[in-house]
């Protein structure tokens, strides 16, 4: 779904060597990805490429996951699973880590405890979204090479999950201290990147690393090439033409798609997505709840399902059978009327704010904008591009924003945007309410009362209305059948632009 991505792309390059033909040929010189396929080359194209590569950054999972690792994953049954950490042991005040042994990083420096603590510090230490929850994270010890005591200032039954999604990849502590990880990313994967067989701006190569702990046989492709064609109808002319083999697209190009026996496509859960009420704290912009509420009311999420055809409109942020979702939320349905009654309680009063947009949400703020304005709240969408975009939304120059939510358990949702020192809650303003219900719910640990205690949070959160107008997208991937077999939606959750890049194999072998 390229029009919620965390990416930066170089538009002018890819379209003017596109323009002509659909196809990568005159930009890149390769043949079609059929051919490719067979000498184990697999192209793909997420539509741009990440800002920086470096661990805690905004990475979309599709590009983060073809060279990093994590510590543990999450299978299908959502149960956390082996990867660079074999065993460990969770108790209220420390994560125990055993750490696989004979990994080692693409520039050659050994895996071990050490490294664990590079990127776990250098993540909770950031100033991305994703340093919030890892806040919890006293102190890191190296108890040997091959063991990490994580101390924590408070339980947190959900650090595993935590580590197991695209805020925290592994990288090379080596070059996270050089600094030169954000443009050229190492870590453990299976592929590591080739800036020789690279294009800047059009094209990133990966090579499978011989030294990989898991084995050749454990992928099907040696190479992976990723390509940055944003736009869709030149994706899906490249797909078609053979000169990619796997894309991710939009609705609209589901005809052209299924028209052609040799495309596949499928999709799955991977966007949500809701407006954040930043200025919160004394004398802003929405420091009274009645205006937030009203603002809510105000806002129709069933237009935003119009224009994105796979969204859905929810009434908060975890679904069904999710840690934290509480089923006696009932959202803020769309009613203009008592926009209008919350406003004139609030005493009707003059707001006008920023908003920061980008390419892939504008069109959702300005709708956004225009429903505001019908209870007096003017807001000027201001456009900017994705690297600006990402750097500024949330860090407090903008009293409203609009972004994307992956956070998985309520704690990190928590700590992420509605704490008083959450990265995304630039105000610092936090009801003696919330702090209160979430302190108890930290406190519960993994107790049986737990959940309760979290889903006591979140309905706060939606009462106090710190956000609202919650939607859900799907991401959509298609890919050519003659030139790669194999796909299928990853089992990591809410994680877009990406697919199982272990199970892929070329077509006919």
């Amino acid at each position: 779904m390229r029009s919620s991505k965390s990416t930066s792309t170089s538009k002018t390059l890819a379209v003017a060597c596109l323009a002509t033909a659909l196809v990568l040929t005159g930009c890149s010189g390769s043949s079609k990805s059929s051919d490719k396929a067979t000498s184990g080359t697999l192209a793909v194209n997420w539509g741009g490429f990440p800002e920086s590569w470096a661990p805690g950054a905004e990475m979309e999972a599709g590009y983060m996951r073809v060279p990093y690792e994590n510590l543990v994953a999450l299978d299908e049954k959502g149960e956390i699973t082996p990867v660079l950490a074999t065993k460990w042991e969770q108790t209220e005040k420390a994560l125990i880590l055993t750490l696989r042994e004979g990994v080692t990083f693409h520039d050659g420096t050994p895996f071990d405890a050490e490294a664990v603590k590079v990127n776990l510090e250098s993540i909770r230490d950031g100033k991305t979204a994703y340093a919030g929850p890892l806040k919890v994270i006293e102190s890191v010890d190296a108890v040997d090479a091959h063991t990490v005591r994580i101390n924590l200032s408070e339980p947190t039954p959900s650090l595993l999950t935590t580590l197991s999604t695209r805020g925290a990849p592994i990288g090379s502590p080596k070059a996270i201290k050089g600094g030169t990880i954000a443009q050229t990313p190492v870590g453990t994967g299976p592929w590591a990147y080739d800036a020789g067989s690279s294009t800047k701006g059009t094209r990133m190569a990966f090579k499978y690393y011989n030294g990989y702990w898991g084995g050749k046989d454990s992928v099907g492709f040696q190479t992976v090439e990723l390509y940055a064609i944003p736009e869709d109808n030149a994706a899906t002319g490249a797909l078609a033409t053979g000169e990619i083999a796997l894309t991710d697209t939009e609705t609209t190009q589901l005809g052209r798609i299924e028209g052609n026996p040799s495309l596949k496509h499928l999709s799955y859960p991977a966007i949500r997505n809701n407006p954040m009420f930043f200025d919160r704290g004394p004398g802003g912009a929405f420091e009274d709840a009645d205006v937030r509420r009203a603002a809510c009311y105000a806002l129709n999420t069933e237009e935003i399902v119009k224009l994105e055809p796979d969204f859905k409109s929810r009434s908060q942020h975890f679904a069904e059978g999710e840690p934290g979702h509480n089923p006696d939320i009932p959202g803020y349905a769309h009613d203009l009327d008592k926009a209008k009654q919350l406003m004139a309680r609030a005493g009707n009063p003059e707001v006008s704010v920023e908003v920061l947009a980008a390419p892939f949400n504008e069109k959702q703020l300005q709708v956004y904008a225009q429903q505001l304005e019908k209870i007096g709240i003017k807001v000027s969408v201001q456009s900017a591009a994705p690297p600006q975009y990402f750097s500024q939304w949330n860090g407090g120059r903008y009293a409203l924003g609009l972004g994307s939510n992956d956070e998985l358990t309520p704690y990190d949702w928590y700590k992420a945007w509605f704490a008083a020192d959450a990265p995304g809650n630039p105000s610092k303003a936090e009801s003696a309410e919330l702090k209160a219900a979430a302190d108890a719910a930290i406190a519960a640990g993994a107790s049986e009362e737990a959940d309760a205690l979290w889903q006591k949070v979140t309905k706060i959160i939606s009462d106090e209305a710190l956000t609202c107008a919650h939607v859900a997208g799907e991401e959509l991937v298609a890919w050519n059948t003659k030139a790669v077999t194999g796909v299928k939606a990853s089992s990591q959750p809410w994680e877009t632009n990406l697919v199982d890049y272990k199970a892929l194999r070329p077509a006919g072998k």
